[in-house]
């Protein structure tokens, strides 16, 4: 099949394709004496995986472990076990940094009373600009992070 097969059988964006192949993700297919890439059920099988991993939020680096891993089914899944807890911990630190924005946010929107008030008077906006020069804002109790580059 062509990349274009390929990508309407497995939902995914044709550069996508050519990126997972650039990255050693996906075998580069063969050409035909034309040059067009002809790809089998194998990169099928692959394309879905990586699809399937990435919708789970995996990273390229996860990825290609998992699929090395594939290459020797005749060793235990201790290590597919421990990939996928270490990935686990992440999206719990993702869930916990979501959470302090989230209370960030709603700290930023309370500062403004709504809409009797002119943007002039706004107090969100005079946080947002007040506080990458130096300054504290309500969202973050030290100065905030971001600087403005010279």
């Amino acid at each position: 099949m062509r990349i274009g097969e390929l990508a309407r059988r497995t939902e995914c964006d044709i550069e996508t394709i050519r990126f997972y192949e650039r990255k050693a993700l996906l075998d580069r297919p063969a050409r035909e004496p034309n040059g067009y890439r002809t790809y089998d059920e194998a990169h099928l099988r692959r394309l879905s995986f990586i699809r399937h991993c990435r919708s789970l939020g995996m990273g390229l680096p996860d990825i290609r472990l998992l699929c090395a891993y594939q290459q020797t089914p005749e060793q235990g899944c201790d290590r597919v076990n421990r990939l996928i807890d270490e990935h686990i911990v992440r999206i719990h630190q993702q869930i916990e940094t979501l959470h302090r924005l989230e209370e960030q946010l709603h700290a930023l929107r309370n500062t403004c009373s709504g809409a009797e008030q002119s943007t002039a008077d706004c107090a969100i906006l005079r946080n947002l600009q007040h506080a990458p020069h130096g300054g504290t804002c309500i969202c973050h109790s030290n100065p905030c992070p971001a600087r403005p580059e010279n």
